[in-house]
């Protein structure tokens, strides 16, 4: 057991190292040169060169990664080239923000997605059937961010029930943190509850025509209990595999949406650092992103263990 726990550790920082690699190597070929964008288009050649100095900018591109590797496994992730301030603070003033987003999209979409498509699979071609397969199609169809704007339309500028503008951290008031964060979480958990339900629903179905449930049924055992005890619990382990992948979307997604709702998360940090060249400072969001990624994916793996020994076993 305990091997195969690390096993998966050792996976999860070769990943990290290998995302940090490839960013590092993709940051040096984007065209644009942040001291140009500092001093602006006027400056002479030799102001330029002064400042690459001072960034460090003039060593190889090797170099410059040896020594952001070395001070990034002492937990520095070096300056932001424009407001000089610790890359790490600046990200986690704002990453409460982002991961508590995360956090209620990820509840809707479990919330939504499983319940529907339980529900779908066992009143198969159903009215009940048809409105869970159409909720499908229009979340899949429907970007997250244009049904951010509507949401926006309809209860903050229509029926005001929601503000518009402003936030409060949640650790200033809870309270006022969700009533900002509702719409926006809405958003992106419709979105990624309709590819659950979708798998849910799926596997759902190949569960419940398997022969141990219809034994179960054959035995005379209730409803509720084949479908709940018998085959949604069977039918779970890949669709915690596929929430684990949705992850990844949500923190892809929540870029955007952050910036449809102005709220000051690590979304607009990155778009603001990628708009002014901040190295330094889309480096760390990278590799923050990159490490929370993999956490998901790791927490995923163990939990698919548990559920299923054979896995575990196989690892």
């Amino acid at each position: 057991m305990w091997g195969w726990v690390l096993g998966r550790l050792a996976s999860l920082a070769a990943i990290v190292a290998a995302i940090s690699v490839v960013t590092f190597a993709l940051l040096a070929l984007i065209p644009g040169d942040p001291a140009t964008v500092m001093l602006g288009a006027e400056a002479s050649r030799q102001s330029i060169a002064e400042l690459h100095r001072d960034l460090g900018l003039d060593r190889p591109v090797p170099v410059r990664f040896a020594i952001w590797l070395r001070d990034a496994l002492h937990g520095n992730l070096g300056y932001s080239i424009f407001s000089h301030r610790p890359v790490s603070t600046m990200i986690a003033e704002r990453l409460s923000t982002t991961l508590t987003l995360c956090l209620l999209a990820l509840l809707i979409a479990v919330a939504i997605g499983v319940t529907t498509g339980v529900l779908g699979a066992v009143r198969q071609d159903s009215l009940a059937d048809q409105l869970v397969r159409l909720f499908q199609l229009l979340g899949l169809s429907v970007p997250d961010f244009w049904l951010g704007i509507l949401l926006l339309l309809v209860f903050s500028v229509e029926l005001r029930l929601v503000p518009l503008v402003g936030y409060e951290t949640i650790t200033e008031s809870f309270g006022t943190a969700l009533r900002f964060l509702a719409l926006p979480a809405l958003a992106l958990g419709l979105v990624q509850a309709a590819n659950l339900a979708r798998m849910t629903r799926a596997y759902m179905l190949d569960v419940l025509r398997q022969d141990y449930v219809r034994t179960a049924r054959a035995k005379g055992l209730g409803g509720r209990r084949v479908i709940y005890r018998h085959a949604l619990r069977n039918a779970l382990p890949p669709v915690v595999t596929v929430l684990g992948i949705q992850v990844g979307a949500l923190l892809s997604g929540v870029v955007v949406v952050e910036t449809v709702f102005g709220l000051p998360g690590v979304g607009q940090l990155v778009i603001s650092a990628i708009l002014t060249r901040d190295y330094p400072l889309i480096q760390g969001v990278i590799l923050y992103t990159a490490v929370i990624y993999a956490l998901a994916n790791l927490a995923v793996d163990l939990s698919y263990g548990f559920m299923d020994p054979r896995v575990r076993d196989a690892g």
